[in-house]
């Protein structure tokens, strides 16, 4: 907890994207998210078909009271501290909620890691398809596929990490696992660093903006995320 309050400290005083900072909070809050769900399960003992719909039900609500009071959820228009607090929860709890989808479905439902993994895949594939062909309004577009990649992400990790015949794992080990991931963001970090291909230029930020308070023409991007 004292990390994340650090990180997020950290990244609500910056007046700009700096990747570093913004996916070394990415993956810490990924961990106390995953930490949640695990916990409830293993520690409490509550089945991952009731902490999936929980974790749900409070994402829906966290987009809902999100909605309600900025009336928008694009992140190209996050250039307020208090949107950027909802941007955070709504990431933390997609955490959760795709680490007790992905086992629910891969363990629970006995499917197995390597199909879950194709049907995750498939739905994001089939939510980019709906957006470019049939018109998906893109803020939705962005949520939903943001949302299955964790359960995605879920999947593949524990395809990689578990030695489980029944579900189908590779059985590399969690620390191997997790160093082969902490090797792809590092790569992710520096290209994006460099590139600055996941920078949203200051043209569009404005013109969301515009069209959101129906004029407004000039907005600090202080809190811009990727």
């Amino acid at each position: 907890m004292p990390l994340i309050a650090v990180l997020l400290l950290t990244q609500f005083r910056l007046r700009r994207y700096v990747p570093g900072i913004y996916w070394t909070a990415v993956v810490v809050i990924s961990v106390f998210g995953t930490l949640i769900t695990d916990n409830m399960t293993d520690a409490h003992n509550i089945p991952l078909t009731t902490t999936t719909p929980i974790f749900a039900g409070i994402l829906a609500v966290v987009f809902a009271v999100w909605y309600a009071v900025e009336r928008t959820l694009s992140i190209h228009t996050i250039v307020t501290t208090r949107r950027e607090m909802f941007y955070w929860l709504a990431i933390l709890f997609t955490f959760s909620l795709g680490t007790a989808a992905g086992d629910l479905v891969a363990e629970q439902f006995s499917i197995g890691y390597g199909p879950s993994i194709l049907i995750w895949g498939g739905l994001i594939a089939a939510i980019t398809a709906a957006h470019y062909a049939l018109r998906l309004n893109a803020v939705l577009a962005f949520w939903l596929a943001y949302i299955m990649t964790r359960p995605l992400g879920a999947s593949i990790g524990d395809f990689m990490s578990q030695h489980s015949h029944k579900y189908g794992g590779l059985g590399l080990g969690t620390t191997d696992t997790s160093y082969i991931f902490l090797g792809c963001i590092l790569a992710l970090v520096v290209f994006l660093s460099v590139t600055k291909r996941d920078q949203t230029p200051p043209e569009v930020i404005e013109s969301e903006l515009a069209h959101q308070h129906g004029g407004l023409r000039h907005a600090d991007p202080a809190h811009q995320e990727a």
